[in-house]
């Protein structure tokens, strides 16, 4: 098997270098045809490496990068005004053809910036979108755009629904089921972008579109790519996190509560651990930035060990199916 290099932004995200070299390790020890490159300040860095024994270093370098972006930082001051940021390095590798693959837990607004600026984006694509997997009854559904697009055009939805439909096909799903979110199944409901989407997809050759999809329906698995702008897409994600948590947390209140129910708690413990595992945000984190000339997986900016792992993997699957090249084809078919 070929290599598969990736430039890591290692200063971004909410915990710093450390939980990102520490996930950046594991993939390593975890896959032999990885490479990777950590971006950041070289002496940090090369503490936090030292702390690990038996590290490859013939697949692991650093490229140093002065400069750190903020979490809070305007995306337009992190553009202009911080030219050697680890973001910006890391996205310059993939460009120069020294990475194949980018992934960051920084800033989302200045990643997305630098992405546009640095790596340009495909032909037909006005946007890229952020795209990230949903879990299901049935499995999982591709949920786009997570928030890179606030407003969208109903020709914006259309590529939406044409990168999601590609997107999935790399996932093993032969002809994904497209749903256009909304507020109701029929025709006559929605907004005007959403109705105007839905003409344009009924036309659109080559893409399985199933019609309306609502948020339930959206969780009993009805779809494999569901599109919605990124205000819709942001807000359905981050209420569907804080709901999970909730749930979890008045189940282990209601078993905590007498001896009678701390029994009951101990019988169901190994169930609730495995669907606690299987529904894990960590597990399945990384959001692809789909539409840009290159690889660029974005991971939360909470995420530790695991979930920076997951969006290591995430790149490590799109890099292995060559998703630019295989959006590239689709959307000259698609779009012309």
């Amino acid at each position: 098997m070929s290599a598969q290099v990736i430039a890591i932004d290692a200063m971004g995200g909410d915990f710093g270098p450390r939980s990102i070299v520490q996930a950046s390790l594991a993939c390593l020890s975890a896959t032999p045809s990885l490479h990777l490159t950590l971006v950041g300040q070289p002496s940090l860095l090369e503490e936090l490496i030292a702390g690990h024994s038996a590290v490859d270093r013939a697949r692991l370098s650093i490229a140093p990068a002065s400069e750190v972006i903020g979490m809070d930082e305007k995306p337009a001051q992190a553009l202009r005004g911080k030219p050697d940021s680890s973001m910006r390095v890391a996205l310059e590798l993939l460009r120069d053809g020294k990475a194949q693959a980018c992934v960051s837990a920084g800033n989302t607004g200045a990643l997305m910036a630098l992405s546009r600026f640095v790596l340009k984006t495909l032909p037909g694509i006005d946007r890229p979108a952020m795209v990230a997997a949903i879990p299901t009854e049935k499995g999982f559904c591709q949920l786009l755009d997570l928030g890179a697009n606030v407003d969208c055009t109903a020709e914006h939805l259309l590529q939406f629904a044409v990168m999601g439909s590609v997107a999935a096909q790399t996932l093993g799903i032969a002809s994904p089921r497209v749903a256009l979110l909304n507020i109701g199944t029929e025709d006559i409901k929605g907004n005007q972008q959403v109705k105007l989407a839905a003409t344009l997809l009924q036309n659109a050759k080559g893409i399985n579109y199933i019609g309306f999809v609502e948020g339930d329906g959206v969780y009993r698995g009805e779809a494999d790519v569901v599109v919605c702008d990124g205000f819709v897409g942001n807000i359905m994600l981050k209420s569907s996190e804080g709901l999970a948590t909730m749930i979890a947390g008045r189940i282990e209140a209601l078993f905590r509560q007498n001896l009678a129910s701390r029994m009951v708690g101990a019988l169901a413990l190994p169930l609730m651990k495995h669907l606690q595992a299987e529904l894990a945000p960590a597990r399945h984190n990384g959001a692809s930035f789909l539409g840009l000339q290159g690889i660029v997986v974005k991971s939360h900016g909470a995420a530790g060990v695991q979930g920076f792992q997951s969006a290591i993997q995430r790149a490590l699957i799109e890099i292995q199916e060559n998703l630019p090249e295989r959006l590239h084809g689709r959307l000259e078919d698609l779009l012309s």
